[in-house]
């Protein structure tokens, strides 16, 4: 069987033409996955030391914890919004609960996950479906602003929450703390109890007398001397009529007992005694005499 020399050319533009196409396929692939791999993560981190960007621009921050498992279905549909944040216009960021307990506090995370949408310092709580389509069109549709934003008093940079803040940041100490005491030192359990019991003890003891201290200094005491009463020089007209008015009941009552001990009637022996006792006086008259 002869082949033509046509034949020939033509079957030689065919396999061309494919090598052609698989490499130009695998250009295609070659460039999209290098893209993918150099892509950077666009979720930004927030900690304890840069929480304060967040106040300026427009923000959604995700809290979350690596053990949840909510959290764990929701990061695909998050790092897919994160692609589209440049496009929104707004800044996509995620904190671990579990490294920063301090904000935490501050935001009062009391489930997780907890989304919160931030547009110049003013904050929101995000409560709707947790998808990229739903992230997308709650920016996009500026739907935020259906929702009532957090009070002021318990905003992130409040003297109340910064307190808060500090609370949470100082029990985590204290269990980090324990956990050294009783997997570093050795120390049984109830001996680490003991330590924080005495050491809350002269905390309170050493605090009770700095505060006894600044209020003597502020407020010094004084002896509490009874104050003498001075009579006034010149009495009230009042005053004067009461005090007659008490005088004639206390003459009026002295008479009456002079009468009474006149009218007293004297029994025998009260008598004969009396006889006794002036003859006794009679007696020793005579006798000076």
């Amino acid at each position: 069987m002869s082949v033509s020399k046509a034949e020939v050319t033509d079957l030689w533009l065919e396999m061309a033409l494919s090598r052609r196409i698989a490499l130009a396929v695998m250009l295609i692939l070659t460039a999209t996955l290098w893209h993918v791999a150099a892509k950077p993560n666009t979720v930004k981190v927030i900690t304890d030391e840069n929480w304060r960007g967040i106040l300026e621009g427009e923000w959604m921050i995700e809290f979350y914890a690596p053990w949840c498992p909510a959290c764990q279905s929701l990061q695909p549909e998050w790092n897919e919004f994160a692609d589209w944040g440049e496009d929104l216009d707004v800044s996509i960021a995620k904190v671990d609960v579990t490294e920063q307990p301090g904000l935490s506090g501050r935001f009062v995370i009391t489930s997780l996950p907890t989304i919160y949408h931030c547009k110049d310092g003013v904050f929101r709580r995000y409560q709707g479906s947790r998808t990229k389509t739903d992230f997308i069109s709650f920016i996009d549709e500026k739907k935020w602003e259906e929702i009532e934003p957090v009070s002021s008093w318990f905003g992130p940079s409040s003297v109340l929450m910064s307190s808060m803040s500090a609370l949470f940041q100082f029990s985590m100490w204290i269990r980090s703390v324990h956990s050294y005491f009783t997997e570093e030192v050795g120390l049984p359990v109830w001996g680490s109890y003991t330590i924080f019991a005495l050491a809350t003890l002269l905390s309170g003891l050493t605090l009770g007398l700095i505060l006894v201290f600044v209020a003597d200094c502020l407020c010094p005491s004084k002896r509490c001397k009874p104050k003498s009463f001075h009579y006034p020089d010149k009495l009230t007209p009042e005053a004067a009529k009461l005090m007659k008015e008490l005088e004639a009941d206390d003459e009026l009552e002295m008479s009456d007992k002079d009468d009474d001990d006149e009218e007293l009637p004297l029994d025998e022996n009260t008598f004969q005694t009396s006889v006794r006792k002036r003859k006794t006086e009679a007696g020793d008259r005579n006798d000076d005499s």
